[in-house]
């Protein structure tokens, strides 16, 4: 009997874009982003997150906060296929703004996440900036 070779299954393909195409924001802005998951099957799919958030890199501790937040279950929908186009918008906070510097850095983005059967899930995150913080750079002294 020939040996059968059965491929693995594919990651989904999870299209993400901050519609007016900008990749810096003020306070107070209006971020409007829109995402489709494709290339697996519908049931596979057990649920979708989408979020605005926050976090930090750098010495001590890693923070992380969220400002908006959507998620969905198939039951949720009427015909339960979470790959359709999702749209959603948000006004952007005072705080915290991105940072750059030397022993800590504040990064924003925009991340969904895909939660398939078996426990697995992957995401894709899409970087923007928020405010005008200069860059710091090391001082000679």
């Amino acid at each position: 009997m020939p040996e059968q070779l059965i491929a693995p299954p594919m990651e989904p393909l999870i299209s993400l874009t901050i519609r007016n195409g900008k990749k810096a924001f003020q306070p107070g802005d209006e971020l409007e982003y829109e995402f489709q998951v494709d290339a697996v099957d519908a049931g596979e799919i057990q649920a979708v997150e989408a979020s605005v958030m926050w976090y930090t890199e750098g010495k001590g501790d890693e923070d992380i906060g969220v400002h908006d937040f959507h998620r969905a279950v198939a039951a949720d929908l009427k015909e339960g296929d979470l790959r359709e186009l999702k749209r959603f918008h948000t006004i952007l906070p005072n705080s915290p703004l991105s940072y750059d510097g030397l022993i800590l850095k504040v990064h924003w983005c925009v991340r969904v996440r895909v939660f398939l059967g078996r426990g697995k899930e992957t995401f894709f995150e899409l970087p923007f900036q928020l405010g005008n913080v200069p860059r710091v750079d090391a001082v000679n002294p």
